[in-house]
C-alpha cells in the first residue's frame, strides 16, 4: 500500500537568529487530514517553526514543500493553500464578528455569493449565527478563538497552522476547540499542525513533536512515544538525590537519575518495586511515587527535564 502523500514535508530545516541556533535539522512529514501537535517548553523553537512555516521569516536551510509547494520559491501560492491563527489576538474588537470576516475575506479577493455562504456555513459551523451582529469585544475569550479559526478557514486552506490556539481559555472552551479541530480534519481533509504547550491536549493528535533546545527529540502517536519509555516511572523524594541515585544504581542494578531534585527510575512492575527501595534504603525515602509512562515521562526521558 502507497504511503500517503506528505501535505508538509520539512528535510533538514535549521534556522538562526544572529548566531543563535533555534531550529536544528529538523524533519517532519504530515500526511493530509492529519492533525499533529508541536510540543516544548518555552526555547525549544515551536515559534520559529511556525514562524517559517507561515512565510514570516524566509526559510535559512533546508527544504519545504506546503500543499505542493515550495517554501522557498512559492510563499506566494502557499499563503494561498495556508490558513493562520496566531497566539495573539488578531481581531479588530470593535467591529463585529461578520465585519471582522469581511476584511478577511478582501485579503483573499473573496466577494459576492460565494463569500456570503462561506460566511453563512462558517458561522453555522462555529455556532456564532445568532453573534454575527455582535462587536467581538463582547465575546468570551472562547467565542474569539471560535471568530478566529473561521477567520482562518475563510478562503478554504489546504493546511491550517494553529499557534498555542488554547493560550487563556478556560479547560471547557479548550475541550470545544480540540472538538472543532477534530471535527475540521475529518469532513474537510485538513492537515492541522499545532503548537501547545499542554500536555494532556496533545494526547489528542495522530502524531506529536517533541522540541528541545530547537532539536526534534520525539516523534511518533502517543501510545507509540509512551511505549518508548521502560516500565513504570518511580520518583523519590531524598534529601539526598545525587548520593541515593547512585547508591541505587549500585545495589539495584537500574539506572536511576537525577531529575530537579529528585531521584527517577523507570523499570516494568514498578509497584514490586515500591517496598524494596524502602526497605533497601531506610529513613532515606521521604515520598516516593509511581506512575505508568506519561508524556511528561517520554519528555524527560528524552532531555533529563520536566516539561
Amino acid at each position: 500500500m502507497p504511503a500517503p502523500v506528505a501535505t508538509i514535508d520539512i528535510r533538514g530545516l535549521s534556522h538562526a537568529y544572529g548566531g543563535r541556533p533555534a531550529l536544528i535539522d529538523f524533519d517532519l512529514s504530515v500526511a493530509r487530514g492529519e492533525l499533529v501537535a508541536v510540543l516544548g517548553p518555552n526555547g525549544s523553537g515551536k515559534t520559529t517553526l511556525f514562524r517559517v512555516l507561515s512565510t514570516l521569516v524566509p526559510l535559512q536551510t533546508g527544504v519545504a514543500t506546503i500543499a505542493g509547494c515550495d517554501l522557498a520559491r512559492q510563499t506566494a501560492e502557499i499563503r494561498r493553500r495556508l490558513g493562520v491563527v496566531f497566539q495573539a489576538p488578531s481581531l479588530d474588537r470593535k467591529l463585529t464578528v461578520v465585519e471582522n470576516l469581511r476584511i478577511q475575506a478582501a485579503l483573499y479577493g473573496l466577494r459576492g455569493r460565494e463569500l456570503a455562504r462561506r460566511i453563512d456555513e462558517l458561522l453555522g459551523r462555529f455556532g456564532l449565527a445568532d453573534r454575527a451582529g455582535e462587536l467581538t469585544e463582547r465575546l468570551s475569550g472562547g467565542l474569539r478563538r471560535r471568530v478566529e479559526l473561521a477567520k482562518g478557514l475563510l478562503h478554504g486552506p489546504a493546511v491550517l497552522l494553529l499557534d498555542e490556539p488554547s493560550t487563556g481559555l478556560d479547560p471547557a472552551a479548550r475541550n470545544e476547540l480540540w472538538r472543532y479541530l477534530q471535527e475540521l480534519r475529518r469532513t474537510d481533509g485538513t492537515t492541522i499542525l499545532l503548537t501547545t504547550h499542554y500536555l494532556d491536549e496533545a494526547e489528542d493528535a495522530d502524531r506529536i513533536a517533541i522540541l528541545s533546545a530547537g532539536r526534534l527529540v520525539a516523534w511518533g502517536s502517543p501510545a507509540e512515544l509512551k511505549a518508548t519509555v521502560a516500565g513504570d516511572a518511580i520518583t523519590v523524594e531524598t534529601a539526598e538525590p545525587e548520593a541515593l541515585a547512585a547508591e541505587m544504581t549500585a545495589a539495584l542494578a537500574v539506572p536511576a537519575r537525577v531529575v530537579e531534585g529528585a531521584v527517577r527510575l523507570e523499570v516494568p512492575g514498578g509497584h514490586h518495586w515500591i517496598p524494596r527501595i524502602v526497605e533497601a534504603f531506610p529513613g532515606r525515602v521521604r515520598a516516593i511515587r509511581l506512575g505508568q509512562p506519561t508524556l511528561e515521562d517520554v519528555f524527560i526521558d528524552r532531555t533529563g527535564k520536566r516539561f
